[in-house]
């Protein structure tokens, strides 16, 4: 299997026509470099500063290269919760020239098979008390996940246990990758039933976390609490917003949201990266008690944010600000509002970074004037190179630009500009949505149902109209909607499960035999 950028549209070089060769590590080793005694991240566990964040990656980075260890390219997955390993093993990864594939520990076996599959890692970071399942997948895809070099130790130390079994080296400076070079695959879910690994090259990555701090502008006494996945590209650049800006991360569980205001509160949190979902939560939860006046920005992307919960954060974090973002993973972000912009202009998720380019095309890829809804069309350099081991998806949604030649993502979203430049989301393509800030797709939430004993088709239905995610399935005599649901709950992440499942007798078609889904949503309401 090839590890190289794919080449179909020769991405890597008409995305980023710049000749910076920064690679990401140079975020940490700058900060390093400027702050070696400042906090870089905490957890439940502790914190290690700067310097100590590097030279754990430079540990790590060793143990890669050791003997039988990763070469040049090969993929190192990082399956993991919000913990300071994880960091530390990100930046070891890249510094030992391989590729880190972040993926969240609540990715069920049914799709983590599929998914480690399509990246083939020679290495897989598991934590220690993963189940037999997750550790059959693993091995059944042929990667290294355990033996004398296993990162992690069974107390979830990282370094100590690498020191006393790696034998490798770091690399040298000539061994030093290319900025052209991949740093990371995000899988995210396209328009087919499996997600599909977006390819991030070092180039790409850095510019596009400049271009975010430029506008977001974190600042070395800034706490940013991390409550997202890792695993989700918004809540891995926080480590690289950070960086750039000297801050501190502080690490929350993402899989327990109710004790993120208590972190927030313990941590005196500046920065609060949300979704909607965690948003809600938090303007429930922080009415209990004293108002934190220590929140100075809370950002937002992954759905847009409802004008009566950005009021909330406000009231219930006096001198906080709320930025609205656009973004989709293949690249990155697309769009920053100024602060607390929504007070003025309502729905909008702001103007293009620098150096980049939004536009609104018809149907027939013609730009439309201010104020009509098109698909979203972006350009600049943090687009990303397209998808792992998918040329003919690469091809649909990375295309040139006919007036410049270079290419542009077709994002699928819909949306608007007003005559200044600002954007308006409208929505997102048919078999596409973001659910609790997760991205996901009809297919792939069909394909799971399909995989339960007993259903024989199944159409999603995404959130519309004031509806949540539904599904509708037909199957054989006795299959019940209980029994749908507690099948999908096994084999896909909460945010995926459907809200209400209907079992019909049969499905309605159309005339050419497809599953008639206008039908079912007219039925629906």
């Amino acid at each position: 299997m090839s590890t190289a950028v794919p080449t179909g549209s020769d991405m890597a070089r008409s995305a980023d026509p710049s000749d910076d060769d920064t690679l990401v590590v140079d975020l940490l080793d700058a900060a390093a470099a400027a702050r070696p005694a400042t906090t870089a991240v905490r957890d439940d566990g502790g914190a290690w500063s700067y310097a100590e964040l590097a030279d754990a990656s430079r540990t790590v980075a060793a143990w890669l290269r050791g003997p039988g260890g990763v070469a040049p390219g090969d993929r190192v997955v990082l399956r993991l919760g919000n913990r300071r390993e994880f960091v530390a093993l990100y930046y070891g990864v890249l510094r030992a020239g391989a590729v880190a594939v972040p993926l969240n520990p609540e990715m069920k076996p049914f799709v983590l098979r599929g998914v480690l599959a399509d990246a083939a890692p020679a290495v897989v970071v598991l934590d220690p008390s993963e189940a037999k399942a997750v550790r059959a997948a693993v091995a059944a895809c042929g990667a290294r996940s355990a033996g004398p070099g296993e990162l992690l130790a069974p107390g979830g130390q990282l370094v100590g246990r690498v020191a006393e079994t790696g034998s490798g080296r770091a690399p040298t400076a000539a061994e030093r990758p290319s900025a052209g070079a991949v740093a990371q695959l995000i899988y995210t879910s396209g328009s087919t039933s499996a997600p599909k690994g977006v390819v991030c090259t070092h180039r790409q990555v850095v510019f596009a976390a400049r271009a975010i701090a430029r506008r977001l502008a974190y600042r070395p006494d800034d706490v940013v609490l991390a409550a997202l996945p890792l695993s989700f590209d918004y809540g891995l650049y926080q480590l690289l917003l950070a960086a750039l800006g000297g801050a501190e991360v502080v690490l929350a569980d993402a899989a327990a949201p109710v004790r993120v205001l208590t972190v927030l509160r313990e941590c005196r949190a500046t920065v609060v990266p949300v979704v909607p979902s965690l948003a809600e939560m938090l303007c429930r939860l922080v009415a209990r008690g004293t108002p934190p006046g220590h929140v100075r920005l809370f950002t937002n992307t992954g759905a847009a944010l409802a004008g009566s919960t950005s009021q909330a954060l406000r009231a219930g974090f006096p001198g906080a600000a709320v930025v609205a973002m656009y973004g989709i993973t293949e690249c990155k972000r697309v769009t920053i509002a100024e602060p607390d912009a929504d007070r003025e202009r309502p729905g909008s998720v702001g103007r293009a970074l620098d150096g980049t380019t939004v536009d609104v095309l018809d149907e027939q890829g013609r730009a439309l004037p201010p104020g009509e809804v098109g698909e979203i069309v972006v350009g600049g350099p943090h687009v990303m190179a397209g998808y792992w081991n998918a040329p003919e998806l690469t091809a649909r949604r990375y295309r040139q630009d006919p007036r410049t030649g270079r290419v542009r993502l077709h994002t699928g979203d819909h949306g608007r500009l007003d005559a200044d430049g600002h954007l308006y989301f409208t929505g997102r393509r048919d078999d596409q949505f973001k659910r609790r800030g997760v991205r996901m797709g009809t297919p792939e939430i069909e394909a799971a149902a399909l995989d339960v004993p007993g259903v024989r088709a199944a159409a999603a239905l995404p959130p519309r109209d004031g509806l949540d995610l539904r599904l509708v399935v037909t199957g054989e005599d006795g299959l019940s909607a209980h029994r749908v649901i507690e099948g999908l709950a096994q084999r896909l992440e909460a945010a995926k499960v459907p809200a209400s499942c209907r079992v019909l007798a049969r499905m309605p078609l159309t005339p050419n035999g497809k599953i008639d889904r206008k039908a079912l949503e007219t039925d629906a309401h």
